[in-house]
């Protein structure tokens, strides 16, 4: 399978890389330094040619068109990855430059790329596009209020998921927003419950069930759909 995964130098992403090669497939690797990402540049001679790195910032127009014309073959699986958690955002020190900022790289950017991207996809019979959504964004579970910038950016990616899915249903392309739990990351910390081996597993698993009758909605990294 060819796939492209944006945000791949580190957490989620770069072990989504990693378990992707090690089945056989396929990925271009979308960062936003290039030549900060040991690790993931670690991976391509391994690979035997079937990992190439690319610069992709989303949040910049520029960057993703730049990106998606070095992807050059039909892409079967988007996984919309990167992102940016915002600034400690209690109501009362709220930085809204930063939190507009996340919504850029968050929302808009998935848009970007998919956008970008879309052509190759729909070379592809039955594409997929995933993308990486948070429990957090669910309005129904917001049970401890704060974290603004992030929920309210993610809330946006559901919804642009929501409205992919209905404008590309007819082509055949699967959109979902998938949440990779709380994950033992650089964002999720040390505290969190789920390593990140166990997430990307679980999200691959996820994304290779899906159906034309899953799409628009709003999973868990379990396969267990989550509340909007």
């Amino acid at each position: 399978m060819r796939i492209v995964i944006t945000g791949a130098n580190r957490g989620i992403g770069l072990e989504l890389v990693r378990q992707y090669l090690a089945r056989g497939d396929s990925v271009h690797a979308g960062v936003r330094v290039p030549e900060r990402s040991g690790e993931l540049a670690a991976l391509v001679a391994p690979s035997g040619g079937r990992l190439r790195i690319h610069a992709c910032d989303v949040a910049l127009e520029t960057s993703v068109r730049t990106f998606a014309a070095e992807v050059t073959e039909p892409v079967e699986l988007l996984i919309n990855n990167a992102g940016v958690r915002s600034r400690p955002d209690a109501l009362a020190g709220l930085d809204l430059e930063d939190a507009a900022r996340t919504f850029q790289v968050n929302a808009l950017g998935m848009l970007r790329v998919t956008r970008a991207l879309l052509p190759m996809l729909r070379r592809s019979r039955g594409a997929k596009i995933a993308n990486l959504s948070s429990g957090l964004s669910s309005i129904h579970d917001n049970t401890s209020g704060g974290a603004y910038g992030y929920r309210m950016s993610k809330v946006a990616l559901n919804m642009a998921s929501r409205s992919l899915a209905q404008d590309l249903r007819e082509e055949g392309i699967v959109t979902v927003a998938i949440s990779p739990g709380w994950v033992q990351t650089d964002m999720g910390g040390a505290d969190a419950p789920t390593p990140v081996t166990e997430s990307a597993a679980g999200l691959i698993g996820v994304i290779d069930r899906l159906t034309l009758q899953d799409s628009g909605g709003f999973f868990s990294f379990r396969g267990e759909h989550i509340a909007w």
